[in-house]
């Protein structure tokens, strides 16, 4: 990591943050936590509202998976990626399905996602447009607007978007997956 990890002696932070965030993990601080952790403000928000979107979306947990995995691929965010896919997998993904977005997020841009098929290719293929050119194109989005009730549309949307600041914030930050 490209700054100190945080630790309780450094940046004092209070215990119900601290412990909020420690009963979201499982009882084990990860490293993203041990940057976010550099500001109270900061690690608040983000442990509300990224346990809202992981947890607390009613979308389908696999394709918003599959969606943040490819929003790994493409930004080169590791730990993003190293996260994301047991957590595909553990929702009902494949393990060829994430060789099929590995081999999509290598494609030049405007290609098919070759080995991925019905709502997986379409989120791929949305996940790919959002973190590449930020802009979805008109047809790609209506597609999405016909297969999927808005409430999904706009979480799968938002899950996609939120990984992608998640990303941006690993990567500027040098965050490693744990060992």
């Amino acid at each position: 990591m490209r700054i100190p990890d945080w630790t309780p002696e450094t940046k004092p932070q209070p215990d119900d943050l601290v412990n909020a965030i420690l009963e979201r993990r499982g009882g084990t601080l990860i490293n993203l936590d041990k940057a976010l952790l550099w500001s109270e403000p900061l690690a608040r928000g983000w442990n509300v509202y990224l346990k809202n979107v992981r947890t607390g979306l009613g979308a389908s947990r696999k394709l918003r998976e599959l969606g943040i995995c490819m929003v790994a691929l493409l930004t080169g965010a590791d730990y993003e990626y190293h996260h994301h896919a047991p957590d595909y997998l553990a929702a009902g993904g494949t393990q060829a399905d994430l060789d099929a977005l590995q081999a999509f997020a290598k494609a030049p841009a405007g290609a098919l996602p070759a080995g991925l098929s019905g709502d997986a290719a379409l989120v791929a293929r949305y996940a790919a447009q959002m973190t590449r050119g930020v802009k979805v194109d008109d047809a790609l989005f209506a597609q999405m607007k016909q297969r999927f009730e808005t409430t999904d549309l706009v979480e799968i949307t938002a899950a996609i978007a939120t990984y992608n600041m998640v990303a941006r914030f690993l990567v500027a930050l040098g965050v490693t997956p744990e060992h």
